[in-house]
């Protein structure tokens, strides 16, 4: 038997003992105030979650693919995080790829007891083609969770580079990945509703890790998602105000610059920039690697 009670996320926390007591706006104060704490948590982590964006960013730099793996509400983020990969920064829907213990109907549907499963990871991982060309992110508040352990364990035995997400210290499964990520967030202001504090510090670091990683990419102008995929409506007017922003063009000309490159921000600045017709932004992207900056 797991002993609940040594594991950081299991504990009780002295300061919410009484939530139940407080009228709505002190339970709000309670909860607010332990979420002040997070971001800390997430800061004194940095320098290891700069080791796995430059670990990710090797392998998606040389035609690999990022793959999250989670149960529960930490499967449920790295699916989140990577299926906003592709509209946000124009990238092919395989290049990030989220796995949830359960399969997708999991993303809806609690299936606690498919997290046991430690086999039912590397099965995951093997029906992706998961191989050492790739990196792969295991999730786990706890840093016990079989089926997360599964999948670390087989991606380390075929020397892909693996990072580790959770909420505990010498956890389980930071003997399973070459980057830790521990996050101490504390004891959940219920407990052990790790889909509190420690799901909020999760999803921050997904968020940075993807992000940096892109950014490396050269998806990422200034400050501007300049590989933005023009799918929508809203996406268009986006497009076109990234397009004006980074050039001081008129709505106008951004228009006509972006029907000119189909629609590809990074073209169309480039483009208006260097004073060239599109084949001319094109050739220059491709030799700086996709890089605005650095065609410029």
């Amino acid at each position: 038997m797991v002993q609940l009670n040594s594991i950081d996320t299991e504990m009780q926390n002295p300061n919410t003992a009484k939530i139940d007591c407080q009228n709505t706006l002190g339970m709000l104060k309670l909860i607010n105030s332990e979420d002040q704490q997070v971001a800390f948590a997430v800061e004194k982590e940095l320098p290891h979650i700069a080791q796995a964006v430059d670990a990710i960013y090797e392998k998606l730099h040389n035609g690999g693919r990022l793959i999250y793996c989670g149960a529960g509400t930490s499967g449920r983020l790295g699916v989140l995080d990577a299926s906003e990969c592709p509209p946000t920064f124009g990238v092919p829907d395989h290049l990030v790829h989220g796995i949830i213990a359960g399969g997708i109907d999991a993303l809806t549907n609690a299936m606690e007891g498919a997290e046991d499963d430690f086999d039912g990871g590397m099965r995951d991982l093997k029906a992706i083609d998961f191989s050492s060309n790739d990196a792969v992110v295991g999730i786990a508040a706890s840093g016990r969770t079989p089926y997360v352990l599964g999948a670390m364990a087989h991606a380390h035995s075929l020397g892909a580079p693996t990072i580790g997400i959770t909420s505990c210290e010498n956890s389980g499964l930071s003997k399973y990945v070459d980057v830790c990520i521990a996050l101490q967030t504390g004891p959940e202001v219920i407990t052990g509703s790790t889909r509190m504090k420690s799901g909020t510090a999760q999803k921050m670091v997904l968020n940075m890790l993807s992000t940096t990683a892109m950014i490396k990419l050269g998806k990422v102008y200034g400050n501007l998602m300049v590989d933005v995929k023009a799918t929508n409506e809203k996406l268009v007017q986006r497009a076109i105000s990234i397009v004006m922003t980074a050039t001081d063009a008129d709505e106008a000309t951004a228009k006509k610059a972006l029907e000119q490159c189909d629609y590809s921000c990074k073209q169309a600045i480039v483009m208006l920039l260097l004073g060239t017709d599109e084949d001319g932004a094109k050739k220059a992207l491709e030799k700086a690697d996709g890089h605005i900056s650095r065609a410029l």
